[in-house]
């Protein structure tokens, strides 16, 4: 049954801590595993090693200071002309879309014909849901022009996107690109989230397109094909083969970590990659239309210095083109590495991490679990066999090591959630310790209950009490000892079986215990058939001659109602004499530093040992020294036996028998 109880208990402890470490790790992946992830982003994996041939051009404050805004249209259309007619970039993304068109106005029309001349550039757009699908014979337009040309291995991903933001038959016909600008849930307004991917490719019915920075990497490479792989998890490129690791997500995208950089170029700058703003670009474009050309003005063209810049200065690059304009509107996003990082910005981060093939490997749900198993076992392991002290120092040192590891890993671009390890192993540290804590006190528990069969309950209370300073030595002190012997046990002995006499025995103690315990006394030790207990030490008993000698009357009584007892089961009668004497006695720790017992020894208890033995001379069951008379003549009722000679003593000295006791007294 106890073996049962116990497993019961492991089994419930156990139980308890699963569940616990279920609910942590599940509450710390999703409440802290993206701002762990930014720690380890802004701090360790996000680098200085951008591409020097993506350029951003950025419609800032200072373009909006000297050109107002919104922008015009014309000023729009001298950035693009700028790089149709004079600068040469491999590629342009456009990192904005028309949110409003009038067919029937000039500057709108001369807009689109600027984007209709230009092969290079790719223009963005936004999926949305269109009510009934209002737009459909548009949008089946739009997918022969802008889809991809997609393999998908595993099949149609689930999407609610049917249409697309502010699209027109003339604004279709006119643009030669497109790419999805989607970063985010369209319909999420939290930008206290950080974002750590972006839509790579979006699915707006039943085709599939491409997002800006993915578009302009196959039009830099003369391609339109995609292979989609949710069984592994990749995009795949077949022309450039290049694998983009991607999740698949079933809400209308497949996404792709975004692996930052750093701001390399100008420590001031918001931005990752070379900037510029716009407004020198259209500066520019009206010196070059006014004749100003860097072969007669050289040193107003410098790109960093100067007030115009070179045309040649983007040939051969890919330029982004977007605005990062100061206010609420402004089209920023929260990053591990920027509170308000530029859309633009993170559009051309994704460009840059395509061209490279630059991208984060996550070590995955299996090494996830791994990492909990490895730091919640080892640091349980460590809590078990160690002290506190020793342990906590241990399992730090295990952190550490762990910790710098992750941060290796993330210096290489491999990303390893670790939060949840630690609060998983921060609540094996709290259950490790408190399992700790209740099975040792478990065990001390069995330990007092099996040594106090061997030992009187109260020294061993006085042991645990006094356990850090256990030590040979004791006291002086007055205390009373009672010795009792069953008359003439051995011969009843040898005609009984060991068993028998033990069976008699054992009941016999079983029955004097709880007397002896009743008044205060301790049972010092069995000597055979005889008891020695101590009155007044180590329970504190101003009374102790009167309890003792009440105990030793009430032993009588209950020695009465066993010899009953055992003569109608057949067994022996027996017979019993106590002594009792009171004095002073020296109490402690006796034996060695290794082993050692609580006792007493003096004249006192050698004299207690001896009255006793009167009983079988005088016939009497209860005899106690004149010393302890001294301290009962109030409530007992004696034969006085005068001038006995006690073995061991010179001078003769008084017992007395005791024959009533006032129990009330």
């Amino acid at each position: 049954m106890k073996k049962f109880k116990n497993k019961l208990f492991y089994f419930f402890c156990f139980l308890i801590y699963f569940v616990m470490i279920v609910v942590s790790s599940v509450s710390a992946y999703v409440l802290l595993n993206k701002s762990a992830n930014a720690f380890l982003i802004s701090n360790f994996s996000a680098n200085s090693n951008v591409s020097l041939d993506i350029i951003e051009v950025i419609v800032d404050d200072y373009s909006i200071q000297k050109y107002k805004w919104p922008w015009s249209r014309e000023n729009f259309i001298e950035l693009l002309d700028y790089f149709h007619t004079y600068a040469k970039p491999k590629v342009i993304g456009f990192d904005t879309f028309l949110t409003s068109f009038d067919s029937t106005n000039p500057a709108d029309l001369k807009f689109l014909n600027q984007i209709s001349k230009m092969d290079n550039l790719v223009s963005g757009f936004v999926p949305e849901v269109v009510p009934n699908n209002e737009d459909e014979e548009l949008l089946k337009v739009f997918k022969k022009k802008y889809s991809l040309n997609v393999d998908d291995k595993k099949g149609a991903i689930n999407t609610t996107f049917n249409g697309v933001v502010n699209s027109s038959s003339k604004i279709i016909d006119s643009t030669k690109n497109y790419g999805s600008l989607l970063i985010k849930e369209s319909s999420s307004d939290d930008n206290s989230l950080f974002i750590f991917s972006t839509k790579t490719i979006v699915k707006i019915d039943d085709s599939y397109y491409p997002s800006l920075p993915l578009k302009m990497y196959l039009l830099a490479n003369s391609t339109n094909d995609a292979v989609l792989n949710a069984d592994n998890g990749t995009i795949y490129i077949p022309k450039t083969k290049l694998t983009i690791p991607a999740y698949f997500n079933n809400q209308g995208s497949v996404e792709t970590d975004i692996r930052f950089y750093k701001n390399p170029v100008d420590a001031d700058s918001s931005y990752s990659h070379q900037s510029i703003s716009a407004s020198r670009i259209v500066d520019t474009y009206k010196a070059l239309k006014s004749g100003i050309t860097p072969q007669n003005h050289p040193d107003l063209y410098n790109p960093k210095t100067g007030k115009y810049v070179d045309p040649e200065w983007f040939n051969g690059k890919t330029v982004f083109i977007g605005a990062n304009v100061s206010g609420p509107s402004a089209d920023v996003l929260r990053t591990p590495i920027n509170e308000r990082h530029s859309g633009v910005d993170i559009q051309a981060t994704v460009y840059d991490n395509l061209l490279n093939s630059y991208f984060y490997k996550n070590t995955g749900v299996g090494t996830l679990l791994v990492s909990i198993l490895l730091l919640s076992l080892i640091s349980f392991i460590i809590i078990m066999r160690s002290r506190f002290l020793s342990g906590l120092i241990l399992i730090i040192s295990l952190d550490v090591i762990y910790f710098v590891t992750v941060c290796a890993l993330a210096v290489n671009g491999i990303l390893t959630c670790y939060i949840t390890p630690f609060v998983c192993q921060f609540v094996t540290m709290l259950f490790g310790y408190s399992f700790k804590f209740i099975t040792e006190n478990r065990n001390k528990e069995k330990i007092k209950q099996a040594m106090g069969k061997y030992l009187s309950q109260d020294i061993m209370k006085n042991v645990v009490k006094n356990i850090d300073d256990l030590k040979l030595g004791g006291k002086r002190a007055v205390v009373t000892v009672l010795f009792s012997d069953i008359r003439g046990f051995t011969s009843l002995s040898e005609k009984m079986s060991a068993e028998e006499v033990s069976v008699i025995l054992n009941e016999y103690f079983a029955e004097m215990e709880p007397i002896i315990t009743k008044y205060n006394g301790v049972i010092n030790k069995f000597i055979g058939d005889a008891v020695m207990a101590l009155f007044g030490e180590p329970i504190q008993d101003i009374n102790h001659p009167q309890n003792a000698v009440k105990c030793a009357y009430e032993m009588l009584k209950k020695v009465e109602y066993l010899r009953e007892k055992w003569l109608f089961e057949g067994k022996p009668k027996i017979e019993i004499g106590i002594g009792i004497n009171t004095g002073e006695v020296f109490i402690g720790n006796i034996g060695t530093e290794t082993r050692m017992e609580y006792t007493v020894i003096g004249d006192t208890v050698n004299l207690a040992s001896r009255i006793e033995s009167y009983n079988k001379v005088y016939k009497t069951n209860l005899l106690v020294s004149s010393s302890t008379y001294s301290y009962i003549s109030d409530i007992a009722d004696v034969i006085k036996i005068s001038e006995v000679q006690i073995r061991g003593k010179a001078k003769k000295m008084n017992i007395y028998e005791i024959l009533r006791i006032d129990m009330n007294g």
